[in-house]
């Protein structure tokens, strides 16, 4: 199923959706049908400016979500919390190919709405994921920052175009099932979420607010495809470093763009990105318990097991001895 749309300054998930697949909308809620799949798609108002839409479901067919983009200026900010429970594809074209799976850590998407996106959830899969929409002055508003960082002034700023991706920690994973198991019923539920979305974006924005601030540099859909296909490049063999000027090639840019539009977009350099994303997989395999500390240096590149081990203890605080003994 694909379900297209331009992301207005009016535009309501729900209400276009319930009448894609031609569902009743009853107390902000629609139940998905049982010829489509089971789950729902609940929307929060908290205002006119800003509002948060969940979606837990799981289909019987590849949900596409095509997000075509809007010029006609309006300062809507919209800001995805993926929870990477399923492997998720996206990409800014009409193929998504670059995958998020449940080992990756950047989960949560904060863009402005002149990019386009193509989001593909696959049948069979548990969907979870919130999309929280507000407008920048209500944005501003609730921030009351005195003297934000170059990310933040973007951010805050009508007419900017931007894409920034950032890790989602258990905190944040944490906080988003609570939200989603509140009693709607409750008659203070709706002044709970309230509090708790706003706490979703202070988590968000205090990790923003620690980048280090630089010039900004305007991004566009054909920018941030080729960002995510670099990222893609990157991971997808983490025994192999990356070679800065055989990715700039890639991604038909110049060396300069291309480490300022990685940096900027996903809060870290190219080789910086690549030793997280290595320390993260052997991490996720010694939790497994079917590697020794040996077999998952060496599946990553690493000769030198030493050198394994030092760094290792410096992204986790523990030798990978000792991290697969307490995992």
């Amino acid at each position: 199923m694909i379900f297209s749309f331009s992301a207005t300054r009016d535009f309501d998930f729900l209400t276009q959706f319930a009448r894609h697949i031609q569902m009743p909308i009853d107390n902000n809620l629609m139940m998905m049908p049982e010829t489509l799949g089971e789950g729902y798609i609940r929307r929060l108002l908290f205002g006119p400016d800003f509002k948060i839409t969940l979606h837990r479901y799981k289909l019987k067919e590849d949900l596409i979500i095509k997000r075509n983009s809007f010029e006609g200026g309006n300062d809507l900010l919209t800001i995805f919390f993926y929870n990477n429970e399923q492997s998720l594809e996206i990409d800014f074209n009409d193929k998504p190919r670059v995958m998020f799976s449940q080992r990756d850590d950047s989960a949560i998407q904060v863009t402005s709405n002149d990019l386009s996106s193509t989001i593909r959830f696959p049948a069979h899969h548990q969907i979870h994921y919130a999309v929280i929409g507000v407008m920048v002055p209500r944005l501003k508003e609730l921030l009351a920052l005195h003297q934000p960082n170059s990310i933040l002034e973007t951010i805050t700023t009508s007419g900017n175009s931007f894409l920034f991706f950032e890790s989602m920690t258990a905190e944040t994973k944490l906080l988003l099932k609570n939200i989603a198991t509140v009693n709607m019923a409750d008659g203070l539920s709706h002044f709970y979420m309230q509090i708790k979305v706003q706490e979703l974006l202070y988590l968000l924005f205090h990790k923003l607010s620690s980048r280090e601030s630089a010039t900004h540099q305007s991004i566009n859909s054909a920018d941030a495809e080729r960002l995510l296909y670099i990222r893609n490049e990157i991971v997808s063999d983490l025994s192999v470093p990356p070679v800065l000027p055989e990715l700039a090639r890639i991604a038909a840019m110049s060396e300069t763009k291309l480490k300022q539009l990685f940096k900027q977009t996903f809060g870290n350099t190219i080789y910086n990105y690549y030793q997280q994303a290595r320390m993260d997989e052997a991490a996720f395999l010694l939790k497994q318990g079917t590697h020794s500390v040996a077999e998952v240096g060496y599946e990553l590149g690493f000769t030198n097991l030493s050198h394994f081990s030092r760094l290792f203890e410096k992204y986790y605080g523990l030798s990978p001895k000792r991290f697969s003994y307490s995992s």
